[in-house]
């Protein structure tokens, strides 16, 4: 990230510091991104890997107090604004798989984090419940972000207590929503209020719906789906049967999708079926937050405010990864962001901090280079049709599923779809 940038952003939230001191501003900007690279280290840790190359240089002597200090002296708002100003689609036109039938394919989705169990934190944020007791586990922030399919980088992200839910919390969401996407929703954003919010954005969705809404079926069309209604936007409804087959036998499953894209020729049932297994790139973005980047870990803070610094630095050295894998796809002809390993470019990210690469003014800017590189180095297969049973992340035993004798291997499949025909009920 440019020295230039950090130093805007600083002076337009008023962050600058007032007088010389060990920690400037802008270092601990730098600190809290590095951070979020090495989330298994505390923060004098970090120091240590964020300035191990300046041997040469005089620093000050910073002790775990004057960090935390600084941290708290910085506040919330510059690492909001930078997240805001890197947060998007990171997509060109010519970028595969951002873009269906014209419109930007993205997904909204929420997750959890947890924080430290400190005794403030505890008080506003709760703790979750379970059969055995009423308050378990660690306190949990719930995450909802819009990411881009195409590229899965997070064009807007809002979080806060688990209470009162996705639905409530995700229509803060709607400020980025416009004409031209398609959101791709799962059955829990599926509420007659959020769908209308959703439509008055000007954006289209493609909603899963439960089992228990049974929308009148207005008009058939000749692709199978049919015109409905749900509150006051009109949508059309499709129904499916399908089959996955693998080796281990042949599961099925009906499913019932809402959308506004009411034009069955230029949207087909079959393809809009198709299109929503896209809404799954959410949770490969979430996976490579909470998997690759905190390694399952508890957040570091344990003040409020120190939470969301360390969310938003956590969202915005996810977005520059993610915008250093779109723009390094762009430059392989028909190159697909789904072939770039993450990981790849995720560890790279590290190497460079740890080498103090581009922090002197004559070195050459190459951190998009370096893991542009790395990346293209170890570029993935085209993807290939696979499954894997859905499974506790985080079970009260790694080893559990071995006297639950739960299959947790991946195979290939075969996905068969057939489109459900309902009979014409009145309104």
């Amino acid at each position: 990230m440019p020295f230039e940038m950090v130093d805007e952003v600083l002076i337009e939230c008023g962050a600058t510091q007032q007088r010389l001191r060990k920690l400037p501003a802008r270092v601990v900007v730098y600190l809290l991104l590095a951070a979020a690279l090495f989330e298994e280290c505390g923060y004098p840790a970090v120091w240590s890997k964020l300035t191990g190359a300046l041997g040469s240089l005089p620093l000050p002597k910073i002790t775990a107090t004057g960090l935390w200090h600084a941290r708290c002296r910085l506040g919330v708002r510059p690492l909001r604004a930078l997240f805001d100003l890197l947060r998007g689609p990171a997509s060109a036109v010519r970028t595969a798989g951002a873009r269906w039938a014209g419109l930007l394919v993205v997904a909204v989705d929420g997750t959890y984090l947890d924080v430290a169990d400190d005794p403030d934190v505890r008080a506003k944020l709760g703790k979750g419940a379970n059969q055995y007791t009423a308050a378990s586990g660690y306190p949990q922030v719930l995450l909802i972000a819009l990411v881009a399919c195409g590229t899965r980088t997070v064009i807007d992200a809002v979080f806060g207590p688990r209470k009162p839910g996705e639905p409530v919390l995700g229509r803060r969401l709607m400020r980025s929503m416009r004409q031209g996407m398609v959101v791709l929703l799962d059955r829990g954003f599926a509420t007659n209020a959020f769908l209308q919010a959703v439509d008055d954005t000007g954006a289209d969705f493609l909603a899963r719906l439960s089992a228990a809404r049974k929308p009148p079926v207005l008009r058939r069309l000749d692709d199978g789906s049919f015109l409905s209604r749900i509150g006051t936007v009109e949508v059309r409804i499709i129904e499916c049967e399908i089959a996955v087959t693998t080796a281990a036998g042949r599961h099925t499953g009906v499913y019932r999708l809402a959308t506004t894209l009411l034009d069955h020729r230029r949207c087909p049932a079959f393809e809009l079926v198709r299109l929503y297994h896209e809404r799954w790139e959410v949770e490969s973005a979430y996976f490579a937050i909470k998997q690759s980047m905190l390694g399952r870990r508890v957040l570091r803070a344990r003040t409020l405010p120190g939470i969301a610094q360390e969310i938003y630095a956590l969202l915005t050295a996810y977005q520059m990864i993610r915008i250093a894998i779109a723009d390094t796809t762009c430059t392989v002809p028909g190159a697909d962001p789904d072939r770039a390993s993450f990981s790849v470019a995720f560890q790279t990210a590290r190497d460079q901090v740890i080498q103090a690469a581009n922090v002197f003014a004559d070195t050459t800017v190459d951190l998009i280079g370096a893991i542009g590189r790395a990346v293209l180095e170890h570029l993935l297969p085209a993807r290939r049709l696979r499954l894997s049973p859905r499974a506790v992340k985080r079970p009260m035993s790694r080893y559990a599923y071995k006297s639950l004798r739960v299959d947790r291997r991946t195979y290939k499949a075969t996905i068969s779809i057939d489109i459900l025909l309902t009979q014409l009920i009145s309104p």
